[in-house]
């Protein structure tokens, strides 16, 4: 055997031993691939799914919302007389008012650095009067050119513009419905201690949910905050982060450290989060008993493969090579079968995912949801795969390393 000085021994051994056993190479290699298309699709697959269903939830929603805490229940009546009385327990009216120093909180949130937005709305109940027809509905005043960055507005208006000044006002389309709306009409809104704004629709929003297009309307801050007799007020300061599943965390320290109420999206969705969670274990679940198969199938070729070679691995030793070059060899061969079944697998699995989006579609004939072919895991299953396939190699490549030359040859 001839090598020339950039061919290591044991790549040109390995590369031999795979070429001279085709069919068990390429049942193995299929079955690599089989598994590694397997993980690169259902990875992409429920990945797509999560950010599309967490994007659905937070289409209309903040990641963190900050306000007032409830008033809590008090005993009206305690007992005096000695006797086994239980106190009255009255549940008190939750005073309606403004956040304490909100200005200052507002930096001291905008500080932190899981935060990337903060935008703070004055928010009540009041009733939309049009003719004879009312409805209650929640009005947010809001500072446009930051709530946007939370709820992009604009993106869901589907009549008109997502204008806010102190004229306009910005309904759902199922207000709009219910009272006959359209973009230019005029409504009046009463809060419950009589004040009154009159206002035109400058634009008509769709959030996906039809509660919320039925209740949800939004003014400027200023107006909200005649209305609801909170001059100089804020209730709401919601947030955006960085990691939308750092919003518990977030929300909990907040909480801690100023004692109002902090609720994030994990908290208000808590069974649509459950559910996330459920897909995340799956998902790692299918990875390892794939990987755990391609192991055992790796495994079981190479231990075929050393002992049809027995005699061969014999010659090897006799002629001077050391337990640890043939240790490398069937290392090798394991390697290879690992990169080389999962590169095809990549292929196959990104194939799988581009008539998924192709062919799988909604009614209308919009995309199902969006999938993307990530660099990242393409990279991860590369490693995993090759790492399963050295493994899987190390104990039929320590057997071979023990042959005695001697007997290997007789044998």
């Amino acid at each position: 055997m001839k090598l020339s000085a950039w061919q290591p021994f044991e790549w040109v051994v390995a590369i031999r031993f795979l070429q001279e056993g085709k069919v068990q190479t390429a049942f193995i290699l299929i079955g690599i691939a089989i598994g590694v298309a397997v993980i690169v699709f259902m990875s992409a697959l429920l990945s797509g799914m999560q950010s599309n269903f967490v994007n659905r939830v937070l289409t209309g929603q903040a990641h963190v919302q900050v306000f007032n805490p409830k008033e809590a229940v008090r005993p009206l009546r305690q007992d005096v007389s000695g006797l086994s009385e239980l106190p009255i327990l009255q549940v008190p009216t939750q005073r309606f008012k403004s956040i304490d120093q909100w200005q200052h909180l507002l930096l001291q949130l905008a500080a932190m650095p899981e935060v990337k937005v903060v935008s703070p709305s004055v928010s009540g109940s009041a009733l939309v009067v049009r003719g004879e027809t009312s409805r209650a509905v929640t009005v947010t005043g809001i500072l446009p050119e930051v709530y946007f960055k939370v709820i992009p507005l604009p993106d869901k208006t589907v009549s008109g513009q997502a204008q806010i000044n102190s004229e306009s006002i910005l309904i759902g389309t199922e207000l709009a419905l219910d009272l006959g709306l359209a973009v230019g009409d005029k409504l009046r809104l009463t809060a419950a201690n009589g004040r009154q704004l009159l206002l035109t629709v400058s634009g008509i929003f769709d959030l996906g949910n039809k509660g919320a297009n039925s209740r949800y309307t939004f003014v400027a801050f200023r107006n909200a905050q005649s209305l609801l007799d909170l001059a100089g007020g804020a209730t709401v300061i919601d947030l955006v982060m960085h990691d939308v599943y750092q919003a518990e965390v977030v929300a909990r320290e907040i909480a801690l450290v100023t004692d109002l109420q902090a609720d994030s999206w994990i908290k208000t969705n808590e069974q649509f989060f459950t559910a996330v969670k459920a897909q995340t274990t799956a998902n790692t679940a299918i990875r390892f008993f794939v990987a755990l198969s391609v192991g055992f199938g790796i495994a079981s070729v190479l231990v075929v493969s050393v002992v049809q070679r027995s005699r061969e691995i014999g010659i090897l030793r006799a002629m001077g090579v050391t337990r640890g070059q043939v240790l490398r060899v069937f290392l090798l061969q394991g390697g290879l079968l690992g990169l080389g079944g999962a590169l095809l697998g990549s292929g196959i699995g990104a194939t799988a995912l581009y008539l998924w989006q192709h062919y799988m579609r909604n009614a209308d004939g919009t995309v199902m949801f969006a999938l993307t072919f990530d660099t990242s895991l393409l990279l991860q299953t590369l490693l995993l795969a090759t790492l399963t396939g050295l493994l899987s190699a190390y104990a039929p490549a320590l057997r071979a390393a023990r042959l005695d030359p001697v007997v290997a040859i007789k044998g």
